[in-house]
């Protein structure tokens, strides 16, 4: 998936338009790689293409902590947008992450964020068993 059908997928799930959806997915990635270790920044990087995945590599990483709300206003700060769509904004781009990387990369971004970013997840569908 390149970045502008990355940003489509955003776009359509936020229900913003596509130039504030390129916004604050970079915004989303950029703070993502702030949050989380090198290794599995890298990791997640891998199963993204070089446009999308070169969002993760954060100059400055020092394994920022703080809770979710911390995170979404560094995301609106970072996209110049209000915390309301910022948090919109994260939770398309957290579920378009969960549908391009594979499940066991998604689980262990998410384990790598603080507990209020629960909310913010969607849960990871199940497969379907078979009857």
């Amino acid at each position: 998936m390149r970045f502008p059908l990355f940003v489509d997928a955003v776009a359509r799930r936020a229900e913003l338009p596509t130039d504030d959806a390129a916004t604050i997915s970079r915004a989303v990635l950029q703070t993502l790689a702030e949050r989380i270790t090198a290794d599995e920044s890298a990791d997640l990087a891998a199963q993204l293409p070089d446009d999308v995945g070169g969002y993760l590599s954060a100059s400055d990483r020092g394994g920022a902590t703080g809770a979710a709300v911390d995170f979404l206003y560094r995301v609106a700060e970072r996209a110049a947008v209000d915390p309301a769509v910022a948090e919109v904004g994260v939770r398309a781009v957290l579920t378009t992450l969960r549908e391009t990387v594979t499940v066991g990369e998604f689980e262990d971004l998410v384990a790598q964020l603080p507990r209020g970013f629960d909310a913010m997840v969607d849960p990871i569908p199940r497969p379907p068993y078979d009857v």
